[in-house]
């Protein structure tokens, strides 16, 4: 934790208000996003007992399952969950815009820039919190392997037809949840503890109702006073006000409400199964129908309060401006989102449940990449994140007080102007150390050349090596003028990539080799006891 967060937090705690830990926005939001809100089963992260989901804040889509234990509700429950992922993740998939894209050409091995398509835009789920990110996943993994009846007519237990799909798709967005900066599946919880410091630990930033009592407190209330009565203050009937934000449930709302309600509804599933005459049996209906009905009343009650309060959440987040390079980030979204397109409609197997040696490397260098990328991105587009930096002695900002022309010494001299700059910043400079200033949205490279003593404060001598142009002199703009204000940093702006990683079918038998031997494909989950509950 930085030391700007440390003051912002401890002054959190002394006016009972969170404090703001951005200016900008640092995540892209979408105009349209889908807001998914799910309820687990006590005990049994696999077992779905309901949901909110939807793009319409005002009408959500409730999801109830009756009975999570039973295998043909639970894949109703995700047959209706796909009935509205996949329709909105399709919406996206058809209005496309050109692109150029640098490819190998196979013949001489040469990158070249290829036309390809790109999707205009990109669907964005959010959920409440981080525990909803990891469900998720779990759905995508549980799902995309299934066998569906016209896949496999003989498979035991088919899937609905597209479930599998689903599962894909929901794969790829927790996947790319992964990638420092992405914005494709954003927890609301990280979000908001990203732009506001509370006076509260960063676990209990998790539970949602919390952590927006600390940044918009009733009135008459301290964000204290307001965090505890989200987190323990309960109704006449012994039930929380404000119902953990997903996916997780009460005890006392399991124990008191839930677990009775589920055995009244297996006692008339169980009673219509054994009506012997039709009046009975539409007696016994209408018990059965009534025993659903409260179970999703139970459902709707404790997820209603979390979407609320994501769509409180999405208000105040929207009320501050998009950084710079958030498009940026977002394009790399849409590039993910596209190729998964294509890879859904070109017919390609499943994502694997483990991937490969180059394959797992590749996406932990991408994002190790990603991390320094946004790091450097926050702090270019935001000047507090830079002021955290500057007390870390990472950048410094100053005024420069001379500029000096000088130039290389080579057969063709090219311009090298010294800038001094007087700053009050303690920067880690070391002997010949580069540090960089955006130019144009460019990074500029500088060389440490030493200090020098003046009378108002420590001076700092760099010499610009780059983005001058070709020319003997350099282009108007390029270089800092006397009276200037200036931030460099010692982070580079742009990330370099590593070294170049073999082909997986030329990977060492250490890594999965021999080379030239096709691998096995991944057989699908095997069927356990759980499934056939």
């Amino acid at each position: 934790m930085s030391l700007i967060a440390t003051l912002a937090r401890l002054e959190a705690v002394s006016t009972g208000r969170a404090q703001p830990a951005a200016t900008v926005r640092h995540r892209h939001l979408s105009t349209r996003p889908l807001v998914f809100v799910p309820l687990i089963t006590a005990g049994e992260a696999g077992a779905p007992l309901g949901a909110l989901v939807g793009t319409d804040r005002d009408a959500p889509r409730l999801l109830a399952v009756p009975q999570p234990r039973d295998r043909d509700q639970r894949f109703a429950f995700l047959a209706e969950l796909a009935d509205v992922v996949l329709p909105y993740v399709d919406g996206f998939a058809d209005t496309v815009e050109p692109a150029e894209r640098s490819e190998t050409d196979p013949e001489t091995g040469k990158r070249v820039k290829v036309e390809v398509e790109l999707c205009a835009d990109a669907p964005q789920l959010i959920v409440p919190s981080r525990a909803g990110i990891d469900l998720v996943r779990l759905l995508g993994r549980s799902t995309r392997f299934r066998r569906t009846a016209e896949q496999d007519p003989e498979a035991p237990f088919p899937a609905p037809p597209r479930v599998p799909l689903l599962g894909r798709w929901l794969t790829h967005f927790g996947e790319r949840a992964r990638v420092p900066g992405s914005s494709l599946l954003l927890a609301m919880t990280d979000v908001l503890s990203r732009h506001w410091a509370t006076g509260q630990s960063t676990l209990e930033d998790q539970h949602l109702g919390a952590l927006l009592a600390w940044i918009a407190p009733p009135e008459g209330l301290s964000g204290a006073e307001a965090a505890q009565r989200a987190e323990l203050a309960r109704d006449a009937a012994g039930q929380l006000l404000c119902p953990p934000a997903g996916p997780a449930t009460d005890p006392a709302f399991d124990n008191k409400l839930l677990a009775p309600a589920i055995e009244r509804y297996d006692r008339a599933r169980t009673a219509l199964a054994a009506a012997e005459d039709g009046l009975e049996a539409d007696d016994r209906l209408g018990a059965l129908t009534a025993a659903e009905r409260e179970i999703r009343a139970l459902v709707e009650s404790r997820t209603r309060p979390t979407w609320d309060a994501v769509w409180q959440g999405l208000d105040l987040l929207r009320e501050l401006p998009e950084g710079a390079r958030v498009e940026e980030r977002w394009t790399r979204d849409r590039w993910s989102f596209t190729g998964h397109r294509d890879r859904v409609t070109s017919g390609e197997p499943p994502q694997p449940r483990r991937d490969d040696a180059v394959t797992a490397a590749n996406k932990l260098a991408t994002r190790e990449r990603e991390q320094s990328r946004l790091e450097a991105q926050e702090a270019l587009d935001d000047p507090l994140v830079m002021a955290a930096r500057r007390l870390s002695g990472e950048a410094f900002a100053g005024e420069v007080v001379d500029v000096v022309m000088a130039y290389s010494e080579s057969k063709r001299p090219s311009p090298r102007p010294l800038v001094t700059v007087r700053t009050d910043d303690t920067p880690h400079l070391g002997e010949r150390a580069r540090a960089y200033r955006s130019l144009g949205g460019k990074p500029q490279t500088t060389e440490f050349v030493g200090y020098e003593d003046g009378p108002e404060g420590g001076l700092l001598v760099l010499r610009v090596l780059d983005k001058m142009g070709r020319g003997k002199e350099p282009e108007p703009g390029s270089v800092p003028e006397k009276g200037d204000r200036v931030c460099f940093t010692l982070f580079e702006h742009e990330p370099r990539g590593g070294a170049k990683l073999p082909d997986p079918e030329e990977t060492p038998w250490t890594h999965g080799g021999p080379p030239g031997e096709e691998p096995a494909p991944e057989p699908a989950d095997q069927v356990t006891e759980e499934d056939i509950l």
